[in-house]
């Protein structure tokens, strides 16, 4: 779970295909979306997979010269599909300001399953 901070300023700052340009990790990734799934975040996590889907395999091909991960999406013709994925990203953590889905779930989840969260 502690993995979806990353993801949480992500989503702060930039977008959920930008996310993969900084912290694009696979254990990093792999623990993200399980984090997802464990507080209770489906369609997040389904954003979060068709995003990783969209987004590795273009990144492990960029090189030094392609630039911030928006060009490379542009270059290859796939900035629509990442402008709609981060539309439906954006739109389910429009919780008010100073608010986060992801920290909201991890409140909701600590007060479901305190045993794992506060035992010794």
């Amino acid at each position: 779970m502690a993995a979806t901070h990353w993801l949480d300023i992500s989503l702060t700052l930039d977008s959920i295909t930008w996310h993969f340009g900084n912290f694009g990790e696979p254990h990093l990734v792999v623990e993200t979306e399980a984090g997802l799934q464990e507080l209770g975040l489906q369609e997040l996590a389904l954003c979060f997979h068709e995003a990783k889907e969209l987004m590795l395999p273009l990144l492990a091909q960029r090189t030094e010269t392609d630039g911030d991960p928006n060009e490379l999406l542009a270059r290859k013709g796939l900035q629509a599909r990442a402008d709609e994925l981060n539309r439906r990203t954006w739109a389910l953590d429009d919780l008010g300001p100073r608010k986060s889905v992801i920290y909201e779930a991890w409140t909701r989840y600590a007060r479901q399953h305190p045993e794992p969260v506060f035992s010794p």
